[in-house]
């Protein structure tokens, strides 16, 4: 009876808990896709961007050493130097694996990088998971936010730290900024990676992300705006555009994982469920039985029948 009991108890639990995991996965799924058609979204604005470049380019001044068009005053710091601000990308919510502790461990590998190559690095985080983590390995930070628990990450955010960023590197204040995420690879695959985010460098041929890239707009657009201040929209915008891009690759690297393993929970659920129904009911029969058999021999009638 002991044994019927807690199995029961087990059942009971079990079939509490199945249908909350049902709902994270199918969330995650939804999340999973929704991003991922986010992502290709931008892709598209961001070769738009990038088409405009040809019309722009012979307009502006040439550096004589390189070669190559200068950036706009605006961002006209030095490129290199040891002044870095380095963002850390993780999750606001847990059930997500080793998402945020492989970034972390992906960070201190970086700052201990910086560190023997004398760069100061200024750390900032985004996610409240990642943020505890750090704090909790006593990593100073000189600035964190929290992510949206229920919407994918928001464009203005990465225009927000894009305009800050270029103007403390137009101020001299910053010589770099890095990105550290984890760059999704696949379902529930992924890397953590480190991106330099700024002195921006926009691609000047080739497709973005392994696809074709959109030949020059017809017919040739009409430039009535400054040259130079446009291209300077220009690279602030692709710089935004990026860093939102690889906060979607991000998020879907965070979904993917946290959807396979709830469709991973999800199924250990339902086959602990068959599994405890099949023993809570052998169980009973076998109580049933032992019942009967005991009521039988209380009447005499197994007596009776074996005399």
């Amino acid at each position: 009876m002991e044994d019927l009991e807690r199995a029961e108890n087990r059942l009971t639990n079990i079939r509490t808990v199945e249908p909350i995991l049902s709902a994270l996965r199918t969330i995650s799924l939804g999340s999973w896709q929704a991003v991922l058609k986010r992502k290709d979204g931008v892709r598209h604005y961001e070769e738009r961007l990038v088409a405009t470049l040809p019309a722009l380019l012979p307009h502006l001044p040439t550096d004589r050493r390189t070669a190559r068009p200068p950036l706009s005053p605006p961002m006209g710091g030095k490129e290199g130097g040891t002044r870095i601000a380095a963002l850390v990308v993780g999750s606001e919510r847990g059930l997500c694996g080793r998402f945020n502790a492989a970034v972390v461990e992906r960070a201190e590998r970086y700052l201990a990088e910086q560190e023997t190559a004398g760069a100061q690095v200024e750390l900032l985080a985004l996610g409240a998971r990642t943020t505890r983590i750090l704090r909790r390995r006593e990593w100073s930070l000189a600035w964190s936010a929290t992510l949206s628990v229920t919407a994918l990450p928001s464009y203005r955010l990465a225009f927000d730290l894009t305009h800050r960023w270029l103007a403390r590197y137009e101020e001299r204040e910053l010589d770099a900024v890095d990105l550290i995420y984890n760059a999704y690879h696949g379902t529930a695959r992924y890397e953590p990676t480190v991106v330099r985010m700024i002195p921006p460098t926009l691609p000047t041929s080739g497709p973005l992300d392994g696809r074709r890239s959109l030949s020059e707009p017809w017919p040739p657009p009409i430039i009535e705006t400054d040259p130079l201040s446009l291209y300077a929209r220009v690279i602030e915008q692709w710089t935004a555009v990026s860093l939102y891009r690889r906060l979607l690759d991000s998020a879907a690297a965070e979904h993917s994982m946290r959807y396979q393993l709830m469709e991973a929970a999800t199924q250990n659920a339902e086959r602990l469920i068959s599994e405890l129904t099949l023993a809570v009911q052998t169980a009973r029969q076998q109580a049933i039985t032992q019942e009967m058999a005991e009521l039988a021999a209380g009447a005499g009638l197994i007596g009776r029948q074996g005399s």
